[in-house]
């Protein structure tokens, strides 16, 4: 196979950030993707509809012309968010999710829930009114390895929550291990989780190929390579609730290359192509197109989309770096070569 033409993808997990910044990265995903889950940790987060509605006006107005995209909004889940902001997400033609993440779990989560306890009534109003829980799922205390802070996440919390709200519909984001993937395959139709294309690329030896690698730093953080064959055959099975989550972010060149580097990877001008890598390590280019195009917009009760994407077999040279706001933002495989590329 030279050429793979799909359905235009849908991205179930993006980071575009915001000013300068967002005006750069927007144009990335909307070549590739129709439509986006838009991550709310900002600064100040996003944490209202009338905050996801202006982000969404400032997201709209740096997509070209050219490129049809729709961001879908969430909101950013606080120890302070009420039920009447449930409400208003339920009735939001804009705003599709709430994103919970422990607090200090990952980039900009500083905002989020202290205890899980605390918004037990939300969780509650959420499963009323059938909206999802996004979750960045580890758990945050010191004592658990970082390596392993996912798989505790899940029988600690994530089981006893589904247990608790049996309506609740619930995607387990950016998954990275062998646990994960045996208990969604074992879950309901009501859990979902969304798989990186770094995840199924990379292990945790990449963090330290030559010396520390800070552009390969993310979180939940690579795994050992067992747990990477896991994602693997979770994508070669054609299951529907696992589906395409780019979790693409930029940090600037100056915010990895220091003492204590952000934690993201900017994958979205090469989301297709590595995605297609990956798929064809296992022989399921079959199975990609259902991942990336299908499967998350049933979950989110979408029309699939119209436009298609078309992929070519041919290598290509990543370039260097990327320029944003003035700056620079580093992809993985940089100076390096793919062997899929968007041709239409």
């Amino acid at each position: 196979m030279q050429t793979l033409e799909i359905t235009q993808p849908d991205d179930g997990h993006l980071h575009v950030r915001d000013g300068a910044t967002l005006s750069a990265v927007v144009k990335a995903s909307a070549q590739q993707f129709g439509r986006a889950i838009i991550m709310p940790n900002l600064k100040p987060p996003v944490t209202t509809v009338s905050q996801a509605e202006a982000y969404y006006q400032r997201i709209c107005a740096a997509v070209p012309d050219d490129q049809p995209f729709q961001p879908l909004m969430t909101l950013y889940l606080t120890d302070h968010t009420t039920p009447a902001d449930i409400e208003q997400v339920a009735q939001s033609p804009l705003v599709y999710a709430v994103k919970y993440y422990p607090a200090g779990a990952t980039t900009h989560s500083d905002a989020g829930v202290t205890d899980l306890r605390k918004v037990w009534p939300l969780l509650q109003a959420m499963a009323d009114w059938g909206v999802p829980l996004l979750i960045h799922g580890e758990v945050t205390r010191r004592s658990i390895d970082v390596f392993d802070k996912e798989a505790v996440f899940i029988e600690e919390v994530l089981a006893p929550l589904l247990d608790a709200f049996p309506r609740l519909k619930v995607v387990l984001e950016h998954i990275t291990t062998e646990q994960a993937v045996q208990f969604v395959l074992q879950g309901e139709d009501r859990l979902a989780a969304t798989i990186t294309a770094h995840h199924l690329l990379m292990n945790r030896n990449a963090l330290f190929q030559g010396g520390i690698r800070p552009h390969h730093y993310c979180l939940p953080i690579l795994k050992r390579e067992q747990h990477r064959q896991a994602l693997l055959y979770a994508i070669s099975t054609g299951n529907p609730r696992f589906f395409l989550g780019t979790d693409s972010a930029p940090h600037l060149l100056a915010a990895k290359e220091t003492a204590c580097g952000c934690a993201g990877m900017y994958t979205a001008p090469l989301a297709m192509p590595l995605y297609a890598m990956a798929f064809e390590s296992v022989n399921a280019l079959d199975k990609l197109e259902a991942f990336a195009s299908f499967y998350g917009a049933d979950f989110y009760h979408l029309p699939r989309n119209q436009r298609t994407l078309t992929l070519q077999r041919t290598d290509w040279r990543v370039p260097d770096f990327y320029p944003v706001a003035d700056n620079r933002v580093l992809p993985p495989y940089a100076g390096q070569t793919l062997t899929w590329q968007v041709v239409a």
